[in-house]
This record gives C-alpha cells, sequence and structure tokens, in this order.
C-alpha cells in the first residue's frame, strides 16, 4: 500500500489514513525522499490523525523521515499526533527532539512557513 503525497505549491501533504505497519512505513520513507528530490519541496507536513497506533519501529521510521528530510533541504512538520500516539512514544522512551509538531494539517501549513521564513 502507498500512502499519497501531494503537492502544494514548494510543499509536500501527506495525511496517513491507514494504520503504519514496517512494510508501508519504508516504503512511505523512499516515496517521500523521492518525491522532495523530485520537486525541490522547501516543507513537508505530515497529518497522523488517523494513526492510532504506533511502535517504536514506525516511531523511528518517522524520525529518520524528519532527519532525512532535512537533510535533503526540506522542513518537516508531524500534526495530529493522537493522544494514544504520544503516550506511547513517551512509555517507549522515544522522543523526537527537534521534529515540529502542530495541533492540525492548517495549523502545520502555519508553522511550516513560520519555520521557512515566508
Amino acid at each position: 500500500m502507498r500512502i499519497p503525497i501531494l503537492k502544494l505549491q514548494n510543499y509536500l501533504l501527506i495525511s496517513i489514513q491507514v494504520e503504519l505497519d514496517d512494510q508501508t512505513a519504508i516504503q512511505f520513507q523512499e516515496d517521500l525522499l523521492k518525491k522532495i528530490h523530485e520537486t525541490g519541496a522547501t516543507g513537508v507536513v505530515i497529518d497522523l490523525t488517523s494513526v492510532e497506533i504506533i511502535d517504536s519501529f514506525i516511531a523511528k521510521v518517522l524520525g529518520d523521515v524528519v532527519s532525512m528530510s532535512d537533510l535533503m533541504g526540506a522542513k518537516v512538520v508531524l500534526t495530529g499526533i493522537q493522544p494514544a500516539v504520544s503516550i506511547t512514544l513517551i512509555d517507549l522512551g522515544i522522543h523526537l527532539q527537534g521534529v515540529h509538531t502542530a495541533l492540525d494539517l492548517e495549523q502545520g501549513l502555519i508553522k511550516l512557513r513560520q519555520e521557512l521564513e515566508e
């Protein structure tokens, strides 16, 4: 299963509407990095509103996606992190250091614009 990646101006928007398994997460990582390279996007918003469960592997992949995107010149904002996901991340001892977050997609775009000073 592939996760759709939409382009809006210089940004990429992703709304993850499925529970992520390991294979889907890896495929998403590869697709996103390829899309950043193809489009020259400077910002990415990943909406996790529909994700209710996360494990340590998926958290690592998300953290890696943020770091890899940053290396390619695209800032990432994660939005819509559910309470259960937040609790799980803390319980697992996973801290997404330096990862920008926002409550929803609209606020994520605002934060991304602020980060990019547009």
